[in-house]
């Protein structure tokens, strides 16, 4: 029988384990340390790294499926399928994926039969690796949607269960040379880690191999103006020989790699010149060192391939730390969580937690899942997730998101949400959105990269062909250098990573971009559009006060209470404590009101107009006075009550507002509500632009005219009402409160309710598209500069080298400027 141990068993089988803890039983990545997850498979104890791969090889062992751990093979070598048939193992592996339980912990349901899962792809290496993926996953059956981030290597994989399954898709990703992993934090970590090693025992072979050919180089160098015996020359070239074919054939792997794949599927990428210039050299000075003639330039192999993964490991080093910004998200998670049974106090793991469970959170511990607070008071750290410092203080009732901290006293919570359901990883997905999503700009650059390499490859073919009868002795090293000295690694980094350290900047401040063209839509805004309740205003109405026309005051309320029992909109909180039962049926009209049966009669409550057309014998009851919201409760005979609201302003309203108009930005308000309290916040903010009373698709008409006037609008709201026009404007911003389904239709989130994120992120979106046009200007004004240097024989080819690599640098080192950015304030 093969069960989960104990820790009393762990503890029996430590020794025994051991043996096998160079890595996890199931997905051989590395064992954390501390770490202590072990299942008997096969009758044999197995140490696995984490609670993920546990519950998946229970499954596996639970389903009869455990012989696939007997007959399977390392999938070490999954780069030496591309274009073949997958080997049985490898597709049983795959096929496990299919599992509705497997699938739980990355996989996100959008519908019956839409699913999409979070992926993390081995073997990127540049922005033609990405559109070699997204085109080639496009072009099968099922597959809806496809995106992939190059400064993280994340994929978003969207496809229709009916006509295709996960395994599927997966073995067209290791078909063309690729490796993809379910995206975990945790494993992602580890291939990160994995990533880094390999690239700094690649980059440490090229160092050490570089120096010693230089040495050896010198000594050449200085034989040659003495006249050095051919004995020591034969002998020097064949150390160097030696020395520099650990370099050009392991080190510079990589690089032969990628331009393998990439020819095989009929695609240029800047691999491909790189893998031409380096083996072209080697083999060269291969060829010169065994007929012993010619020369050998073994020094520039090495000193080209060192230079070159110098530039790939700092690329590395600042995609690592992007990728890292989500992953800190996720993994505000414990890993742990005390479950209440019977009264008792039980410590399990975070990831066995399901809906309905009781959890226990003491003070200075994270909530290991959403829920609502069923017992208990305390204040709660959201810092991580909206940028707002302050603790929020939360009571019996209120829902609570897993991942911020308890801060004062211990609350008892009811598990609501578990696993990719969760607030955390809804907001890790649609961030993986946004940074997978490519504007405009970005994708241009990808075509130009793609069509530069054909350049480069035709351009270098013309300058060898110029030197072979000008020069035939120095024809080779000049085309060698006009290869090197042209690669558009600059260019294909210039657009994704500002994008992508711009979006974590934002999301650190409190203002979550969900689309990828929000930074490029907000730096061209001309108009910034805002709805009033919620938004310009807390959103907190209050009752101040309740006249009576036709009914008790008592009455009135219950009434007023049971039409607004269900409603989402900030309005109705203000009659919420007042429910004792909701209406019967109810209907709700967009920014008038809302209509329902309540015991056998209808009624109404919303605007005047609105809810008086409900008894059109009676005349509608004049409005008490100018300065407040007033609510109207009609029923089919006559009119019942008026209901005062009162709202205020955000605190940082006024600043905002002042600060748009600063950036020259046009501002504007339009509201459903049409009290006097929409012109009484337009004055005290200073709007001149105002249209109260707007229903849904008036909104939506009045956004339309503008853009046909040529304006560029953001438009930020918080109510269901909003929804159309959130839809129609070229950028739209969800408030942090507002409803689920308004922040799926929106570009961005303001999580912290904070009006003055605003601002940053308009300034911050301008300074990244300076930014995105000083990379793509500088990428290729040192193209156009290096070509004709290099086609006239004045750049070496390790020289090249090190002008790429820098190039490159120049271009990481700028945009992550944008990281150290304090938008506050900057204009």
């Amino acid at each position: 029988m093969n069960r989960p141990l104990s820790s009393v068993d762990s503890a029996h089988v430590a020794h025994d384990a051991g043996a096998q803890a160079h890595g996890c039983f199931h997905c051989g990545l590395d064992i954390p340390p501390g770490t202590h997850h072990v299942l008997v498979i096969d009758g044999q104890p197995r140490e696995l790294c984490c609670p993920g791969c546990l519950a998946v090889a229970q499954t596996i062992v639970d389903s009869g499926l455990d012989g696939y751990y007997r007959h399977r093979t390392a999938t070490a070598g999954a780069l030496d399928i591309a274009g073949r048939a997958l080997p049985d193992a490898l597709v049983q592996e795959l096929a496990l994926y299919d599992l509705a339980s497997v699938q739980q912990a990355f996989v996100a349901s959008l519908g019956e039969t839409e699913r999409e899962a979070s992926l993390v792809i081995e073997g990127i290496s540049c922005a033609a690796c990405t559109w070699l993926l997204e085109h080639h996953l496009q072009r099968q059956a099922g597959v809806l949607g496809v995106s992939v981030n190059l400064s993280n290597h994340r994929m978003r994989l969207r496809w229709d269960t009916s006509s295709t399954s996960l395994s599927t898709l997966l073995g067209q990703i290791y078909r063309i040379g690729y490796q993809g992993h379910p995206y975990h934090p945790d494993k992602e970590q580890q291939l990160l880690e994995r990533e880094k090693k390999r690239a700094i025992m690649r980059l440490g072979v090229a160092g050490v191999g570089m120096m010693q050919v230089m040495m050896y180089a010198i000594a050449l160098y200085a034989g040659a103006l003495q006249d050095m015996e051919p004995q020591f020359v034969s002998f020097i070239r064949w150390a160097s020989l030696i020395v520099a074919t650990p370099v050009a054939l392991y080190a510079a792997l990589p690089f032969y790699q990628a331009a393998l794949r990439d020819l095989r599927s009929r695609h240029l990428s800047m691999d491909v010149p790189v893998s031409i210039a380096v083996l072209g050299a080697y083999s060269a000075s291969v060829w010169a060192t065994l007929t012993r003639s010619g020369e050998v330039y073994f020094d520039s192999v090495t000193m080209f391939t060192f230079f070159l993964l110098i530039g790939r490991y700092l690329e590395m080093q600042a995609r690592h730390r992007t990728g890292r910004a989500g992953n800190a998200l996720l993994n505000l998670l414990p890993n742990s969580a005390i479950r209440l049974v019977d009264g008792d106090e039980l410590l399990v793991p975070a990831g066995e937690l399901r809906v309905g469970d009781r959890v226990l959170v003491k003070p200075g511990q994270s909530l290991p899942a959403d829920g609502i607070i069923r017992r208990g008071h305390s204040s709660i750290d959201e810092s991580a997730l909206t940028g707002e410092y302050l603790p929020i203080h939360h009571g019996e009732g209120d829902a609570v998101v897993g991942g911020t901290l308890n801060v004062e006293n211990p609350i008892e919570l009811e598990v609501s949400q578990v696993g990719g359901d969760t607030q955390l990883s809804a907001i890790v997905r649609l961030l993986d959105r946004a940074q997978s999503e490519k504007p405009a700009t970005a994708r241009l650059a990808d075509r130009i990269s793609s069509y530069f390499v054909a350049a480069v490859l035709l351009t270098a073919g013309f300058v060898g062909l110029i030197w072979w009868q000008l020069e035939p002795a120095n024809a080779f090293w000049v085309t060698l250098s006009v290869l090197v000295v042209t690669c558009p690694c600059a260019l294909s980094l210039a657009t994704p990573t500002a994008l992508t350290t711009a979006t974590g900047t934002l999301r650190q401040q409190g203002l979550l971009i969900t689309r990828g063209h929000v930074l490029e839509s907000l730096a061209k805004a001309t108009h910034m559009v805002f709805d009033k309740t919620g938004t310009l205003t807390q959103g907190n109405l209050s009752l101040h006060s309740v006249i009576t026309l036709g009914a008790e005051r008592d009455q009135a309320l219950r009434l007023a209470a049971a039409l607004e029992a269900h409603s989402e909109h900030p309005i109705a909180k203000a009659f919420h404590p007042f429910v004792h039962r909701p209406a019967d049926t109810l209907e709700s009209h967009l920014g008038q009101g809302l209509e329902g049966e309540i015991d056998g009669a209808r009624y109404r409550i919303g605007t005047a107009e609105f809810a008086a057309a409900l008894c059109p014998h009676q005349p509608a009851p004049a409005l008490p006075d100018s300065q407040n919201q007033w609510l109207l409760l009609c029923s089919t005979t006559a009119p019942l009550a008026w209901f005062g609201l009162d709202d205020q302003l955000r605190p940082q309203a006024t600043d905002c507002i002042r600060s748009l108009q600063a950036l020259g930005l046009q501002v504007e308000l339009l509201s459903g509500d049409s009290s006097p309290a929409v012109q009484h916040v337009s004055r005290s903010l200073g709007i001149d632009q105002v249209h109260g009373g707007m229903s849904p698709d008036q909104k939506l008409a009045h956004i339309r005219a503008l853009q046909r006037n040529g304006a560029r609008v953001v438009m930020v709201g918080d109510g269901i009402n909003d929804i159309p026009v959130l839809a129609g404007a070229q950028t739209s911003i969800a408030m942090g409160s507002a409803t689920d389904l308004a922040k799926t239709c929106a570009d961005g989130v303001l999580m912290s309710g904070d009006l003055s994120r605003l601002v940053e992120g308009i300034v911050l979106a301008r300074k990244t598209r300076s930014i995105i046009r000083q990379n793509l200007g500088w990428a290729l004004l040192y193209n156009l500069l290096a070509l004709p240097l290099a086609a006239s024989g004045l750049i070496a080819p390790y020289m090249a080298a090190l002008g790429m690599s820098a190039s490159s640098l120049v271009v990481v080192g700028n945009a992550m400027r944008l990281a150290r950015s304090k938008v506050k304030g900057e204009r």
